[in-house]
């Protein structure tokens, strides 16, 4: 898409990812004139959700409504097909539980009921969807799903931002790429557009609305040492190198109200070997996420969390903090014959360790053998009775366990052992700015800044500690929507 120079408009967005786009469409949509600036060059536009695996999480009451969605599947394909049912109420419930009731009530009220309205927009825009492989299984014939987890788009995080920005050239909306802003332009009060700098020089780009979707700070060692704390500065990140926090600091600096976990961020398990900033063409293929069917250790042998305290979609995010706490903040995930197949696709991109005993794959990964084995020998001597069942959470439990294995407890014993090291991959930070429910980025005095909008990873308030697989993409199209209608509503009306 060919970059235009404007110096005026009605609608300035910054950023372009998910958030970003979305909000852009929207604006254009309700016929405002709109401009993107993007820090990035061209061949890295997308921000992180180019990084993403492109699943979204949205409330639907049943098949009927994913139908619309998917609407090329046959009924053969539908009778195939377990996704129950995942409620408004539960989406917000959801939520507030993991997050430990801070959450932002209004605001996660918002996003779960905007979030099926937002998949049929974003669907009209042209994206298309398929089966998420995260968190699913085949099972008896029938493809079957965690409610809530169901749907991503084609070909992941690419195909998101290939379709948004396909949708944003038919509409008309122009991008300005390796555009760094500098700072806010203001008159009597209210925000009227930024200055960038760019290969030509500064520019002052006027407007009557201004909406913030730039990321957060992840990609900033100083930030996350700052606020993260000890370590922070030394994990892999996931994603692009451009979120590195600068536009959320003109806003603080600006008055808007900080929000949100700024101790908090969403870490994953990913590859031990995975580069130290995200590369586009593993895009988020070093997630390593079907460890509820393993037992973790650390590089002293020794396990140091519940693996099945909770379907994988609740607890992906908070392993990497687990994971940044070992020695070395490296850790191994183990299987045996029972369960590697049950590795998720993304597995296959990474080098496992096998091994025909225990013994063995000690030595390989440099290890006490008598450790290991104490620790696998321990393990399979505390699993309780009960039925495996990967699709659910089957209560199949150890007991007199420190740490417990509260679900999908199989015992270690059937060779070969095949062992994927991990470390903590940041994905994004989960302090920001914060905002109302249509977006207006509010003081500190918790007053709506004139002209300001906000969206995605910029905004705090949602989560806390912890975070349920595909809400984030979903928190940035919902909110990005909302801002793009309000900034140009408040454009074009003055």
């Amino acid at each position: 898409m060919a970059s235009e120079v404007k110096r005026r408009c009605h609608v300035v967005v910054v950023g372009a990812g998910n958030a970003a786009l979305t909000a852009a469409l929207a604006a254009r949509e309700k016929g405002a004139d709109v401009l993107v600036v993007e820090k990035a060059p061209l061949k890295e536009r997308g921000g992180n959700s180019r990084f993403s695996g492109g699943l979204f999480r949205f409330a639907y009451e049943g098949i009927g409504d994913l139908k619309p969605v998917m609407p090329a599947l046959s009924s053969e394909e539908w009778d195939r097909v377990e996704a129950g049912s995942y409620l408004v109420s539960r989406y917000f419930e959801d939520i507030m539980r993991v997050t430990r009731g801070r959450a932002d009530r209004e605001l996660t009220r918002t996003l779960a009921e905007d979030s099926y309205p937002t998949i049929l927009w974003m669907t009209g825009l042209g994206i298309e969807w398929a089966w998420t492989s995260v968190w699913s299984v085949e099972l008896a014939g029938k493809r079957r799903f965690n409610p809530g987890s169901v749907l991503e788009v084609k070909n992941k995080g690419l195909g998101l931002m290939h379709y948004l920005f396909a949708a944003c050239e038919r509409a008309g909306i122009h991008l300005l790429y390796e555009a760094e802003m500098l700072g806010f332009l203001q008159s009597s009060g209210s925000v009227k557009g930024v200055r960038v700098k760019t290969a030509e020089g500064l520019m002052d780009i006027e407007s009557g609305a201004v909406v913030l979707a730039s990321g957060g700070f992840e990609a900033s060692a100083e930030m996350r040492a700052r606020y993260l704390g000890l370590n922070w500065e030394k994990v892999k990140v996931r994603g692009t190198r451009h979120n590195t926090g600068e536009t959320l600091q003109m806003a603080l600096d600006l008055g808007a109200k900080p929000a949100g976990d700024f101790q908090g961020s969403h870490a994953t398990p990913i590859d031990a070997n995975a580069p130290a900033v995200g590369q586009i063409q593993l895009t988020d293929k070093t997630n390593r996420l079907s460890y509820p069917y393993s037992i973790m250790v650390n590089t002293l042998g020794k396990r140091f969390i519940d693996e099945g305290e909770d379907l994988g979609q609740y607890t992906y995010a908070k392993i990497g903090h687990a994971i940044l706490a070992q020695p070395g903040a490296v850790a191994y995930q183990i299987f045996d014959k029972k369960t590697v197949q049950l590795l998720e696709e993304r597995y296959s991109t990474g080098a496992p360790v096998v091994a025909e005993t225990i013994e063995e794959l000690a030595r390989k990964l440099a290890i006490s053998p008598d450790v290991l084995r104490q620790t696998v020998e321990e393990f399979n001597g505390a699993i309780q009775p009960g039925e495996f069942n990967p699709a659910a959470k089957d209560g199949k439990s150890t007991a007199g366990l420190n740490p417990l294995k509260s679900n999908w407890a199989l015992p270690i014993d059937t060779p070969p052992y095949t062992v994927y090291p991990v470390t903590c991959g940041i994905t994004f930070t989960y302090g920001g700015i914060a905002i109302d429910t249509n977006a207006r980025v509010l003081d500190t005095s918790d007053k709506p800044i004139s002209g300001l909008y906000a969206t995605g990873e910029i905004t705090g308030g949602f989560f806390y500690y912890n975070y349920p697989g595909g809400a984030g993409l979903m928190r940035g199209a919902v909110f990005g929507r909302r801002a793009g209608m309000h900034a140009a509503a408040d454009a074009t009306n003055q």
